[in-house]
């Protein structure tokens, strides 16, 4: 990987990025960065935490001109939360400048969102509902834009944002340079790209493996209504300090995290249902600290940067298996380890064989017996029998005593405790 001093970088923006530690380039950011710096349309394909933004962020910061008042630069996102997050990290790498990036989401008010706009940023990062909003009201223009990012598109299309999108890219001039960035490239997401840029260029890093090599991936059988009794055992090792539990449901993060609360755990919810208000404060005590268990929707599973995040926990299976690998890449992102704990009861077993057979390599299973109150643990392949039968578990290996505090489960056969992110 090279550097950041050979991209040529001005003083000030190289300066912010070596005071966020930022010290090599990665794969994606090697290939994305030169050809946005030249005016090339650009379609980059990567996983989670392989520091899209940075790729994107980087040459817009270069290209605006601070002097100019326009709108220069626009990043599209699907939801509030990723909205917030990447105008934060523009604002960091463009912290020594006088080039400044707006959110602009829906669930806050528009007229709040008018003042700020009177401050002329530079650079605009929207959501496609509140975006047409301001479009329509003439609060916000678009002909000055000279680069246009999608960013998740994937994930647009998902949330049903694929028309939004069109109506926004419509309104910019045909001089913009457009740049995608998307975890999977689907069909619909090459059509849009299609209809918008010019002659793109495509980069894929690693776009055919699914797997976050620097992730630990464990899956947990129980018995159906023993979900929650595994979750508080995983909760119990020492290794785990701050976690996403992950749930199919608005009601299920609300009912587990008012379950983990009487039981003396620092529990934050977030779902859809809550106000951005609440939303925020969620965040807020999540990323400080005050919480060391978010508990979330899918809402939470795309695009969110959140530091120091040990362990991600799939309480409910995801029936899409490309979530599972979406949820997972919130922790060991950007070159870090993390580990991965997914509960499976009988009915969601269906659903995970479809992740095991995508996963095409050694997870460790986890066995709970909570009649022996000890956990054992054998390493299989996670590709199941060609016949479509459940594989028989065969016979346990490895006892570990169910410890009496939070100190962790020993494995006499590795070093550390189990589910080490080290």
């Amino acid at each position: 990987m090279s550097s950041f001093e050979e991209l040529g970088l001005s003083p000030e923006i190289l300066n912010a990025i070596k005071e966020l530690g930022f010290e090599r380039q990665f794969p994606i950011q090697e290939a994305i960065i030169p050809l946005l710096w030249s005016g090339r349309d650009v379609i980059g394909q990567a996983h989670t935490g392989t520091g899209k933004t940075a790729a994107f962020g980087l040459p817009i910061l270069e290209i605006v001109d601070e002097k100019n008042l326009n709108i220069q630069a626009l990043v599209l996102v699907p939801t509030r939360e990723l909205a917030v997050q990447v105008a934060n990290d523009i604002n960091s790498y463009g912290k020594f400048t006088r080039k400044r990036a707006l959110a602009i989401y829906g669930g806050q008010s528009i007229n709040a969102q008018i003042e700020a706009l009177e401050d002329c940023p530079q650079i605009i990062v929207g959501t496609p509902g509140r975006l047409i909003d301001h479009l329509k009201r003439g609060s916000i223009c678009l002909e000055k834009v000279q680069c246009t990012v999608l960013d998740e598109a994937d994930r647009m299309l998902d949330m049903g944002f694929i028309e939004d999108v069109d109506y926004v890219l419509a309104r910019i001039g045909r001089k913009c340079q457009i740049a995608f960035f998307s975890a999977m490239m689907p069909e619909e997401v090459r059509k849009l790209a299609r209809r918008h840029m010019k002659n793109p260029r495509e980069i894929l890093v690693d776009p055919e493996d699914p797997n976050v090599k620097e992730i630990s991936q464990y899956f947990l059988e129980v018995d159906d209504g023993r979900k929650l009794d595994g979750l508080l055992r995983v909760l119990q090792d020492s290794k785990v300090q701050r976690v996403i539990v992950f749930c199919r449901t608005k009601r299920s993060t609300f009912w587990l995290s008012q379950s983990l609360w009487r039981r003396k755990e620092h529990v934050t919810a977030l779902n859809g249902d809550l106000s951005q208000n609440q939303r925020d404060e969620a965040m807020k005590a999540f990323r400080s600290g005050r919480s060391r268990i978010l508990v979330a929707t899918d809402l939470a599973g795309r695009g969110l940067d959140i530091d120091g995040v040990t362990h991600i926990i799939n309480y409910d299976v995801p029936q899409d298996p490309y979530t599972y690998f979406h949820r997972i890449g919130r922790t060991g992102r950007a070159g870090k380890t993390g580990a991965a704990v997914t509960i499976v009861s009988g009915e969601q077993w269906a659903d995970f064989r479809v992740i095991q057979s995508m996963a095409g390599h050694r997870i460790e299973r986890l066995n709970f017996s909570p009649s022996s109150s000890t956990f054992t643990t054998r390493t299989e392949r996670l590709i199941g029998p060609s016949d479509g039968t459940r594989r028989p578990f065969g016979r346990r290996t490895h006892q570990y005593s169910r410890p009496t505090h939070r100190s962790g489960y020993r494995n006499p056969s590795r070093s550390g405790r189990f589910m080490s992110t080290q």
